[in-house]
Parts: structure tokens; sequence; C-alpha cells
């Protein structure tokens, strides 16, 4: 009975958490889907099975850095290089990392997945949400994560399957991504009274486009952005507003 009524809790805190959660991600799904089944069959043009799409995309889980691994699994063998690619790729991640540092607290074991799992919209779903009161927090954003990964595992999967088979033209679709960053914007812009720390976002982004160019201002921008709010933080708090653009 001990057994029965933990199930029953539990599901009754995982359950909601997922349906509540779900919508967020219906316009990663579309994203995702096209994305990933574009990369599954770049897989298969390359002469690789569906298995590498697959296995990459759940331990790799990083979507751009898939892409370029093609082209290191037929070349050269230098993890050196690999690494070092790998590194300049995804350092932005590093900055998610930190912003997130005080919404993973008390989270127990989810943080472990919530951190392998975490990708730049996952981020901004997990980072910008408001998530209901009676909703568990650590589950709204394990689910965020699990069914983002289960978007792209499933497309990048069945673009491995059906690559030889199906042809269909993916130009633009890479912009769905970011269509969705700037829908993400405009929700908060429109649901925050204060919009101090999203124009500095810009300001400082459009400053380090012109000083750094658009191959190498990401990082240069995300380093302003940290460092402006870190120094500026004690006045956003007192106006209730903390957050990155």
């Amino acid at each position: 009975m001990d057994f029965m009524g933990d199930r029953m809790t539990r599901n009754g805190v995982v359950i909601p958490a997922m349906k509540a959660a779900f919508p967020y991600t219906l316009p990663i799904f579309a994203g995702f889907w096209f994305l990933g089944l574009t990369y599954g069959m770049y897989m298969n043009v390359s002469g690789f099975s569906f298995l590498y799409p697959l296995f990459m995309s759940m331990l790799i889980y990083a979507g751009s850095m898939e892409f370029i691994t093609v082209s290191l699994l037929l070349g050269a063998f230098n993890p050196l290089q690999a690494f070092l690619m790998t590194l300049m790729i995804n350092a932005r991640h590093l900055f998610y990392g930190i912003s997130m540092l005080e919404r993973f607290k008390g989270l127990g074991p989810k943080k472990v997945y919530l951190i392998y799992g975490m990708c730049d919209e996952t981020f901004s779903i997990n980072f910008s949400a408001t998530i209901p009161p009676d909703i568990d927090r650590g589950w709204f954003m394990v689910w965020v994560t699990l069914l983002n990964q289960l978007y792209w595992v499933s497309g990048s999967t069945l673009g491995g399957l059906f690559g030889s088979v199906v042809r269909i033209n993916t130009e633009g679709l890479d912009f769905s991504m970011t269509a969705m960053f700037v829908v993400i914007f405009m929700e908060q812009w429109m649901r925050d009274r204060n919009h101090t720390s999203s124009l500095l976002g810009l300001a400082l982004s459009v400053v380090c486009l012109v000083v750094f160019g658009a191959s190498n201002f990401i990082i240069p921008s995300m380093l302003t952005i940290l460092v402006a709010l870190t120094l500026l933080r004690g006045h956003l708090e007192g106006q209730g507003k903390v957050g990155l653009a």
C-alpha cells in the first residue's frame, strides 16, 4: 500500500509537470524535427548508417557540432582538433550554466540530467518560462529537457533511416531556430514591465557584432552582457527584474 501511495504521489507531480511543459516545447518540435531529419539525411548520404545519427544525437546532443562531427569522422584522426573545435563552438554553454545556477539549486539528482541535456532552446525555455506555482519546478525543467532531446533524437534517426529514399528541399529551415528565439524574446518583453536588461543585451550584442564581426561576436557579447548584468544586479533586483535578453 505504501508503494502504491508513493507511486500515486509521484505521478501526481510528474504528469502535471509534463502537461505544463509540453506546450512550451511544441515550437522546438517543429524546428528540431526538420533540422534532425536534415542531419540524419546528411549522415546517410555521407555513408553512415542510421545508428550513427541515433547515438550521436543521444550522446553528443549538440546540433551544430554533430554536423561538424561528420567531417571529423571522414577526416584524419585528430582528437586535439576535435576538442578545441567543440570547445570553441559550444563555449556559450558556460554562460548558460552560470545563468542556471540558482534555478538548479535543490533539485538533487535531476540536476545531473538537466546539465547534460541543456541546449540553446532548452535553456531559453527553462530560464524564461513562468512555471505555475502548483507545478513541480524540477520536473517541469526535466520534461522540457527530455522532450526536446526526444524530438532531436527521433528526427535525426528517421532522417538516417529514410535519407536514401526521401528527398526534400531543406533550404531555409535553419531559420526556424532564429525565429523561435525572436518569439521567446518577444514573450519575455511583453511579460516584463522593465526592459533594462533586454535593451542592454541588445545594445551590447550590436556593439560586439560591429567590433568582432558576425562570425565571432557571440562569445564577446555574452561576456559583456554577463559583466554588465553582474555590475547592475543590485539595481535590477530592486526593480524586480533580472534576466538575459
